[in-house]
Formats: structure tokens, sequence, C-alpha cells
């Protein structure tokens, strides 16, 4: 008898092969291989090819098919191979006759190839070779520019990203950089602050998957440490990137506990670090099994996605984040409004595009609001309204010192000082997309947002991806999601140039007591152990350097981070001096 045939898939579009001249500098496939699902022995490998050396049989299967991919028709899952390979997946679930496949047909075509930044040392260019700048995506940044620092950094950095040639692949992760906000809103910060921390972060998910590996990438690129501050960071440094691990499950636990040991070595020696060895260095990753939820020492950060079902809610539901011990992290009030500027300063952006009409100034309220409406594109961006009542689970309520503070400056100064105040906090916000705002406009010259915009006001979960759904009038052009990258590139610039400052300013005070000390014997008892470098470990950060940061003054989970982004970036204590007032020396609030 004839074997039953399996229904046929349907139709799959496959865009046309890429011009041979575009696919040069692609790195090569190290493997390729196709897994298959028996109900009696699990996932098997049916056929495979690779490069000699690297070991595929036992290790790649369950990397390749997370949990839970049977409740899907399709999935593309992104996945890390012994440390130096990349792999991605492209799964399908097809019904079919067979009763001994009870009745559906479950199979992988994973390739994998080395990654990029292994190729890109092996391959990179050269010094001092030359080239045309003109199909370059990236510029080369000068020797003098990376050795500045200092507040105006902010400003600059991240513009060689923001050029009208630059394009994305269509499938490229970074197109669902607007959906990573719409689906965290002001939570995305913390996020970021724990990834600048290069904490180990794990989403905890269901299939399918794509998406959430999509945002384990970008949440990755958005806590890059952009080059212009880098070398002015002290060496050793954390790594420049935090480690996208990817697709992660229960066969990895042995792996994430070697690195859980890798971590707690002294990596203050630096003849002890490699560079190219990330072991210990912090990471994030996605799951969908459940048990590595439970297992709080082997991850920092616990961010729970909401079901897919979640989406029908009549309120939002938002991700659940937590630290390891069940502390439960929120956006402080500092990022619900740095997050509704962001969305403000996106909806501009969107408005300057080339499809807006005719004779319509970019800059009025009616551009801004109908960006936002947008939903054309390559995915569907659009999130539901919702009031802000729901939003109160994920943001910190104002302290009482913050009330009391805002009461008695409003009454001492009939309110100029708060007002001057929330403008210096507009200013800094607007200046972080600014320039990519209106580029031919002198800086000096810059409008910024008003302060009660249409836009400010409206539900936390009105569409930030709707924005980027203009990309369809240009092909390939992602204005909108280079500029999400250029505003955490330089927000990162802007919190650790603050940190670079303090501290060369408090080396500075050391050393000139210590040249005094050294004139006059009777102050050596002043210097512990004849000057031992112990006393450079603390450094006092005031109220004014923290707001210049971007961050709260009045929020104790932004005081504990500064203080964590002294010890891992410059291996200094930190103390931290709050907002308050003082009447007659006397502090009221």
């Amino acid at each position: 008898m004839a074997p039953a045939r399996r229904a046929q898939p349907s139709s799959i579009s496959v865009p046309p092969p890429a011009p041979a001249a575009a696919l040069v500098d692609l790195p090569p496939i190290a493997a390729l291989f196709l897994i298959d699902f028996d109900v009696k022995a699990g996932y098997t490998i049916v056929w495979k090819q690779s490069t000699p050396g690297l070991e595929l049989e036992g290790l790649v299967e369950y990397k390749s098919l997370p949990s839970g991919l049977h409740t899907v028709s399709d999935d593309l899952i992104y996945f890390v191979h012994d440390g130096a390979h990349a792999g991605l997946s492209a799964f399908v679930n097809e019904p079919c006759e067979e009763e001994e496949a009870r009745h559906a047909r479950m199979i992988a075509n994973r390739n994998q190839t080395e990654i990029l930044e292994k190729y890109w040392d092996s391959n990179k260019a050269k010094e001092g070779e030359t080239f045309s700048t003109v199909n370059t995506p990236l510029s080369p940044v000068p020797d003098q520019l990376r050795k500045t620092h200092g507040r105006h950094s902010s400003l600059t950095d991240g513009v060689s990203l923001f050029q009208p040639e630059h394009k994305l692949s269509p499938y490229h992760p970074a197109w669902s950089l607007a959906e990573l906000l719409d689906s965290f809103g002001p939570l995305i910060f913390p996020i970021h602050r724990a990834a600048l921390l290069r904490q180990r972060i794990l989403i905890s998910c269901h299939a399918p998957v794509h998406e959430i590996c999509n945002f384990v990438y970008n949440i990755s690129i958005l806590s890059n440490i952009p080059l212009s501050i880098t070398d002015s960071l002290p060496t050793p440094s954390p790594p420049q990137r935090l480690r996208p691990l990817f697709s992660i499950g229960v066969h990895d636990i042995s792996f994430l506990m070697d690195d859980l040991k890798a971590s707690k070595r002294d990596r203050s020696d630096e003849s002890a670090v490699d560079d190219a060895d990330e072991s210990g260095s912090g990471w994030i990753a996605c799951t969908t099994d459940s048990i590595l939820a439970t297992k709080d020492t082997l991850w920092d950060m616990l961010i729970t996605m909401p079901p897919d079902y979640s989406a029908n809610a009549k309120d939002k539901v938002w991700p659940v984040v937590e630290y390891a011990g069940g502390k439960i992290v929120k956006a402080t009030q500092r990022d619900l409004r740095r997050f509704n500027a962001l969305r403000t300063g996106l909806a501009r952006l969107a408005a300057i595009a080339p499809t807006a009409p005719v004779g319509q100034d970019p800059r009025s309220p009616e551009s801004e609001t109908s960006a936002v409406r947008l939903s054309t594109g390559h995915s569907a961006r659009v999130v539901k309204d919702e009031p802000y009542g729901a939003a109160d689970k994920l943001i910190e309520p104002v302290t009482w010192a913050a009330f009391a503070y805002n009461g008695f400056m409003w009454w001492a100064s009939a309110g100029e000082q708060i007002r001057s105040e929330e403008q210096e906090e507009s200013t800094r916000d607007a200046a972080l997309l600014a320039d990519l705002l209106f580029p031919a406009s002198p800086r000096g010259s810059m409008s910024l947002p008003p302060s009660a915009s249409p836009l400010q006001s409206e539900p936390l979960s009105n569409s930030i991806a709707s924005l980027a759904g203009r990309r369809g009038s240009v092909d390939g052009e992602a204005n909108i999601e280079l500029a999400i990258i250029t505003y955490f590139h330089r927000l990162t610039t802007q919190m650790l140039s603050v940190m670079v400052d303090i501290v060369d300013a408090a080396d500075e005070t050391y050393r000139d007591n210590d040249e005094g000390d050294d004139e006059n014997d009777e102050n050596e008892d002043l210097i512990p152990n004849g000057g031992d470098d112990s006393d450079l470990s603390a450094i006092t950060i005031d109220s004014r350097s923290i707001e210049t940061m971007g961050l709260d003054v009045w929020s104790a989970s932004d005081a504990f981070f500064v203080q964590e982004l002294a010890a891992v970036y410059f291996g200094r204590q930190a103390v931290i001096e709050g907002k308050g007032v003082e009447v007659c020396g006397v502090r009221v609030c």
C-alpha cells in the first residue's frame, strides 16, 4: 500500500535571492541540517552537513526547537551554539495523514554561522586601508572624538547611524524596536539600566518565540556602550555589549551554572581577564521552559511576558519584571515622563517623513496625532488605547519627599522653581532627538516639545510601532528604528559621561590634597597606608548630577543603580546626596 501522503503545506512567499555581489561579505555557513520530530525518539537530526570539528549531535536539537512549539504552526528561532556560532531555525508544524506521527509533522530547517564578531576579527580591514564612504553604513569615528567625553557628547553620539542611505534588510530584528517599546512601555528604562550593569536577564515567554528573540537582540543593541564614551572608561571595564543568548532551555542549565561560576571570578585582575572571553559578563536570553524562571540563582532579572491571548484583554497586560528574590521592578516617575517625551519625539520624526502631506507643518499637533494612528508598513504596528490608571502597577508612586519638596517650592517661589526644573528636564530629553528631527536647523534654535502636547496626555499604550509604519513608503529606510537606537545610546553616554566627570574631579581633588600632604608631614596621618589607592574608592554624587544623568532624584532604585554603575564601571563606592530644602541649616524636606 502506498504510504499516506502528507497534507500539502500552505504556500510560502520567499524573497528573491540577493545579488551575488551582496553576498560576498557575508560569513560562510558553518552548519546546515534538518530536524524531524519523532513521537517515539523525539527530536532527531535526519540530515546534516557542517564544517569539520563542529559537533551537532545531541547538542542542537533542543536549541532549535524550544518547548511549546507543538502549539504553533510556524516559528523562527534564534540561538547561540558553543559560544562561537549563531543559529537560525525555521520551524513548521503541518497536519498530515500519518497516524504514527499523530497527524502532525513537525520539522525544522536550521543553519548556523560563526558569530559575526569572531568573523570580523579574522576578516576586518587592515589598519591604514581607506574606503569610499558612499556605501559605508557606519562612518569611522576619529580618534580625537573617541578620546573626548562630557555632557555634550550625548548630542553627537549616534548621528552616524542616522543617515538617509542606511537600510535594513526586510527581516532584520531591528524592525521590531517599536514593538519593543509598545510592549514594555516605561519599563524599558529599568530594563535598559539592568542591561547597562551587564546583569543576567531572562525573558520567560510562550511559543512562538520569534518576536521575543527580536526583543533579545534589540535590548542588547540598545545597551551597547557607544564609542564616544568607551575610551573614557577605566580598564578593565564591562564588555561593550550585553551577550544575546537568544532562545535557551533546560539543556542550557549546565552552561548557565558555569557562567555563574565565571561571574564570581575576580575580574579586577587584568591579567586574568581575556577580552575575547565573555563568560560571566552578563547576558540576555528568552525561554519557554518555565523551570528556568524558578531557578533565581541563574539570573538577576526575570521578565515574564503575558500570554498571547492577553492581547484581547480589555486593559493592556504589561510584562512583569522582577529581581531574584521576587522584588518587583517598576519604572520611576522620571521614566514615565521620559517615555512620553520619547513618544512625542518619534511622532514628530514620523511626521517629517516624505509621505507627509505637502504644506503641512511637521511640528503641528495634528501631524503628530495622525502619525501615531498610522498602521501601514512591514508589520501591523498598532497598539490599543488604555487609560493611565491601568499603568499604575508598573510605575513607582510619587514619594512623600517629592510631594513635600514640590509643595514647599511651589509656595516659596510661586511655582517658578518647579517650572524651571521642568523646563530643564524637557530640554535634556528633547536634546536626545532634536538634531535628528531638524538636522538643518542650528542647534541653538531647535524647537522643544511643548509641555502639554496631545501625545503626552495620551494613554501609555498608544502606538509607537505605528510611527514606523511609514517605512513602507521608502523601502528599507528605518528612520524610527535608528532614532530609537540613537536615543538609547545617547542616554547611555549621558549617564556614563557624567560619572566620568565626577570620577575625574574626585581624582583631581585627591591628587591636589596628596601634593599638599607631601609638603606638610603633619598631615601624613590623614592618608592611611601612605596614600593607598583605597582612598580613591568613594565618590559623592549630588542630586544635580543625578538629574543630569536623566534619573529620578527621588527614587531609591535609581540611587541604587548609580551606586552599582560606579562600582561596575569605575570600581568606586558612591555616596548619594539626596535632594531637599534646608532652612537655617535645618533640613525641612
